[in-house]
């Protein structure tokens, strides 16, 4: 190496020394070995073994963080239609209802107040239905009394619910199809979702539950079809897949979150956002018409007179079966047999469309 790069690789040396060395340093300072922490390195001078990390999909995380959230919104569209075309379901008829009333057998009129919609614990002492003794007695509050009176008319209704999905689902299974088809489905907790689903169950079908969890400690009911026991972290997803199987509606009486799963599928059909015609059937003529006044809201031009017609009155499960049944059967039995019926018979013969592995037929949504 001749002399000029020699001074040439001193003074490159004497730069990097000097970028190197830390404040205060002199220039003899910098000019000595700046050693690597030796507790850093273990005996044999190799890092140590590392561990594998987690695959993304397999961090929980991650998955329950912030940044995970699209996937798990994801997850509740693809894992639900995962089971419900493993299990061949077509379609549904949804049922809402009161979810604070705790069902008894006949024998039994005294009903228990949840604590809370779909909670496992009962209501204080002081909210729930007065007893016969305690109303003779006069130890009862106005408002104990009146909750006796209402809890006669829910375990009227609980029954009703009962009774109304046994016929659907009888009536239903008859129906030839390689799928299911007009599935009872809840929301999958007690009262009257637990009445819909006990009453499919008892029928011999099958029946879906469609839960959310809360904040407090709550459970499915052991109506549900073991395999379509689905419970939802996000409101919007459990909705999304009320609206999307259902051809069918059943509204029983119900609180804040019967009114806001019945008036947003009243919106959708509405405001034309749902591809398919859906019968509506709200259940308990004089309990609705004294939560609601739909003739002021006409009278007041905040809705079309017409808009009213998006559902239908019944008292007894055996009208709203009817309204049910027709409805149905006009909507989509005739119009398939139709479709049907027009097939040539090579169409007859050939193999199953491609969408018919992928099944269950989608409610419709317009784009």
């Amino acid at each position: 190496m001749s002399a000029r790069e020699q001074g040439t690789k001193s003074r490159e040396a004497d730069i990097l020394s000097q970028e190197q060395a830390p404040a205060g340093a002199t220039a003899a300072d910098t000019k000595a070995e700046i050693p690597f922490p030796a507790a850093t390195l273990p005996p044999n001078g190799a890092p140590p073994p590392l561990a594998c990390a987690p695959l993304a999909y397999e961090n929980p995380a991650f998955l329950n963080s912030p940044d995970g959230r699209l996937i798990r919104i994801v997850a509740e569209y693809m894992e639900p239609l995962a089971r419900i075309r493993h299990e061949h379901i077509q379609d549904t008829v949804v049922f809402f209802g009161s979810a604070r009333f705790r069902g008894r057998e006949e024998a039994d009129h005294a009903l228990e107040l949840l604590d809370n919609t779909g909670s496992r614990h009962p209501a204080p002492s002081e909210e729930q239905p007065a007893s016969v003794p305690d109303i003779a007695a006069g130890k009862a509050t106005d408002l104990q009394r009146k909750r006796a009176v209402a809890a006669v008319a829910m375990a009227r209704y609980y029954e009703d619910a009962r009774r109304l999905a046994q016929m659907l689902t009888r009536w239903a299974a008859k129906i030839p199809s390689r799928r299911h088809r007009f599935v009872v489905t809840s929301g999958g907790g007690p009262g009257i979702m637990e009445a819909a689903n006990r009453g499919a169950y008892e029928a011999g079908g099958k029946t879906i539950g469609m839960n959310i969890r809360l904040p407090f400690e709550q459970a499915p009911n052991p109506y549900i079809t073991p395999s379509l026991n689905f419970e939802f972290h996000y409101f919007f997803m459990r909705k999304l897949w009320f609206a999307y199987l259902a051809k069918a509606l059943v509204v029983f009486p119900g609180g804040f979150g019967t009114l806001d799963e019945m008036f947003e599928i009243l919106t959708l059909a509405q405001t034309h956002k749902l591809a398919k015609k859906m019968t509506v059937v709200v259940y308990g003529s004089d309990y609705w018409k004294k939560v609601f006044n739909m003739d002021a809201l006409v009278d007041t031009g905040a809705i079309s007179p017409k808009d009213i017609e998006l559902f239908q009155y019944a008292d007894t499960p055996e009208d709203a079966f009817e309204l049910l049944r027709n409805g149905l059967t006009e909507n989509y039995l005739i119009p398939e047999a139709a479709a049907a019926a027009e097939q040539s018979p090579h169409d007859l013969v050939a193999a199953p469309p491609f969408e018919d592995f992928l099944g269950p037929e989608m409610a419709k949504m317009s784009k």
